[in-house]
């Protein structure tokens, strides 16, 4: 199945990122992050993922502070190696190992031949990927945050 963006309330979407309510308005009327209503109850419902672009750029968040980071920060620290990682998250060897080299996660040394890497950045990365990864697609920019995609590109997948 297809991934489906994920819409949170307006009052939902303000607390989890910080943001006002009133600037997350402001962003609707501007066309700048996607909303919709329900109709029996007039809620407003935004894009997480636009509403969570908009805290990155706007609060300078860093992928720690993202609520996806925030769920597996208890593993910080935790060494893993690559090829367990790939089975234990459902992600592709080469695809964490391209992410180690970038930087996306941590590399924390060596146990005899084996790569250990940071659990926590792999077990956030694993979630970004399993949320909206599309093969040959870019999930991260370089600082780790979920790559925000051009409003022209969004259209057109």
């Amino acid at each position: 199945m297809v991934a489906l963006p994920t819409f949170l309330s307006l009052s939902e979407a303000a607390q989890k990122y910080g943001l006002e309510e009133d600037h997350l308005r402001l962003l609707i009327e501007t066309g700048k992050i996607r909303a919709g209503i329900i109709p029996e109850s007039n809620e407003v419902l935004v894009s997480e993922e636009e509403v969570r672009n908009e805290a990155i750029e706007v609060k300078g968040l860093r992928k720690e502070d993202l609520p996806e980071y925030q769920k597996h920060a208890h593993f910080k620290g935790t060494g893993i190696g690559i090829n367990e990682a790939a089975k234990e998250f459902k992600v592709p060897y080469v695809t964490i190992y391209r992410w180690m080299e970038t930087g996306v996660i941590t590399q924390l040394g060596r146990k005899g031949q084996k790569v250990l890497i940071d659990k926590a950045d792999v077990a956030y990365s694993a979630e970004i990927y399993h949320k909206k990864g599309i093969k040959g697609r870019k999930l991260f920019n370089q600082d780790g945050t979920p790559y925000k995609q051009k409003r022209s590109q969004q259209s057109l997948s």
